[in-house]
């Protein structure tokens, strides 16, 4: 059998989802660690196909299909491969390369890379423990790390000579070169890596294909990585992702921290799902990657600045991904630490408290929207109005979109709008309003806060609290809106009646044609708002 480049396959597999794909045409419920639903291959009325999201394949126990999103694409659309990979690489909004046989001498070339990174992985560990490498393993050690961890995690130690150029001398340095460990300058082939403590970057099936070298000297940047290579591509690599997967899968979340060193101390303390960007700003890949294993993120980053917009950058990042199972949080290490300082200082308890008090996404963006725009502003507002709408379009699931968008209209009528409720003051004494028609109103709010905006002056005059949560009305949105017309007409007319009484018993002694005027403009007013009241009433028969 012919052997494709599957790079771009395994990339769609990455970035999609396969519970998203299949959920398309089949309806699927969660059930332990498992997705089921009715098999769309043969009739059945008890649901026996189970997918796994972990595992990246499909089963049906009744009539023993089996295989993953590529082939389920095939089958359920009657279509080869070819074209089924066009349809995913649409979804993934990825461009569809040619698919060309794989060569003997790419294969040669890959088996080449990860021999060569093997073998300079080995190096660097035996370096560490050299008098060349002992200010590095000084240093590792006083960040706590035991010798086991350092043997697990395969760190190492480049030293400033090029130990890497020269062992592999006799090597094709184009093979070399092609890894990214070598370069060449006027003088022939040296090390990129050079006094570095080298923290190898593995690939999903474990091997080694980059690094990441963190300097001793406390000269910038802290990290430096191995540049972009045929196998490795730092936009779309996690680093811990792999000692990381099986605790995500168990502890139903990942935990995603600035540093590797964090990412490994987090891993080893108790916070096995930790993973770490490497070094760059999270990506849009990287979010696909995590949320194919589990769309529930702890993101937690510095408390400073940087930290608040490294945070606001992934809640934008991760809004077309969420899911209404999706639980998203934020958790911030303050005082200039970070979760390595913590773990080493305070503990585990503390570090963990952190993450279970971190602030659900949907609450951070609205706390985010509050610090960052001049909400006690009209243009303020707009413009956090704009911004908040703008995330919520984000959202690719419709309900869910609308239920966000329901639930910040609320909190905008009820917060945004306070200061209105302390300036206004009533021309005209109106009694207050009986309580059956409050807990409506209540309720009219609560189902439709477009109408709370639309109607947001009148509410307000009417003196109502609507902080606490009331039911959801059942009428629908065209008679609730005919209910709040109706009263406000209702309302207008009682505080003309008011006013022409008032009027009418203290009539001035010296009451003239203004006087009489003004009486008729309220007759008038009142004849005007009886005929709107009766063509509404006239409408709902």
């Amino acid at each position: 059998m012919a052997k494709f480049d599957n790079s771009f396959t395994d990339e769609l597999r990455q970035r999609l989802s396969l519970v998203d794909v299949i959920s398309r045409r089949v309806p699927l419920v969660k059930k332990g660690q498992n997705y089921w639903g009715c098999c769309p291959f043969h009739n059945e009325k008890t649901p026996s196909f189970s997918v796994s999201e972990e595992k990246g394949f499909y089963h049906c126990f009744g009539c023993g299909e089996h295989g993953d999103i590529i082939s389920f694409v095939m089958k359920s659309e009657n279509i080869d491969f070819k074209e089924a990979i066009k349809e995913l690489a649409d979804m993934a909004g990825l461009k569809m390369p040619e698919i060309k046989q794989k060569s003997a001498a790419q294969i040669e070339s890959e088996e080449n890379y990860i021999q060569i990174t093997e073998q300079a992985t080995k190096i660097y560990q035996d370096l560490l423990y050299k008098d060349s490498g002992k200010h590095a393993l000084e240093y590792i050690k006083n960040r706590g790390f035991s010798d086991e961890m350092i043997k697990k995690y395969r760190i190492g130690y480049a030293p400033k000579n090029n130990i890497i150029a020269s062992f592999f001398n006799n090597i094709n340095r184009d093979k070399l070169t092609a890894t990214g460990l070598v370069r060449i300058g006027d003088y022939g082939p040296y090390d990129f890596f050079r006094d570095k403590l080298m923290f190898p970057i593995f690939n999903a099936h474990g091997q080694v294909v980059a690094f990441s070298g963190r300097s001793l000297d406390g000269s910038e940047p802290k990290y430096i990585n191995t540049t972009d290579t045929e196998l490795f591509h730092k936009r779309q690599t996690i680093f811990g992702f792999n000692f990381a997967r099986d605790a995500i899968h168990r502890n139903n979340r990942s935990i995603v921290v600035e540093g590797q060193i964090d990412a490994i101390q987090m891993q080893v303390h108790g916070f096995g799902e930790t993973v770490a960007p490497l070094g760059t700003a999270l990506t849009e890949d990287h979010i696909a990657i995590l949320c194919k294993s589990n769309r529930n993120i702890t993101f937690c980053f510095d408390g400073d600045n940087a930290g608040q917009k490294a945070a606001l950058r992934a809640c934008t990042l991760i809004l077309p991904f969420l899911r209404e199972t999706s639980d998203v949080k934020f958790a911030f290490v303050t005082g200039g630490k970070d979760p390595d300082e913590i773990l080493k200082n305070s503990g585990e308890e503390a570090m963990r408290k952190i993450i279970d008090n971190a602030t659900p996404l949907i609450d951070f963006l609205w706390d985010s929207v509050n610090k960052n725009y001049l909400v006690n502003t009209p243009g303020g507002r707009t413009q956090a109005e704009k911004y908040l709408k703008d995330c919520i379009s984000k959202i690719t699931d419709k309900i869910f979109q609308n239920e966000i968008e329901q639930e910040y209209n609320q909190r905008k009528f009820n917060q945004w709008h306070k200061w209105k409720q302390q300036k206004y003051t009533p021309i005209i004494e109106i009694p207050d309003v009986d309580i059956m028609t409050v807990n409506l109103i209540k309720s009219i709010v609560q189902t439709y806060p477009e109408l709370a905006e639309k109607y947001m002056d009148f509410f307000v005059s009417l003196n109502i609290s609507f902080d606490e949560e009331s039911q959801k009305t059942e009428l629908s949105l065209k008679d609730a809106e005919k209910f709040i017309i109706s009263f406000k007409l209702q309302r207008y007319i009682k505080s003309l009646k008011d006013e022409k009484l008032k009027l009418l018993s203290n009539i001035p002694e010296d009451a003239g044609e203004d006087y009489r005027n003004k009486l008729k403009e309220i007759d008038e007013n009142i004849i005007k708002a009886n005929e709107k009241l009766e063509l509404l009433l006239d409408i709902n028969k």
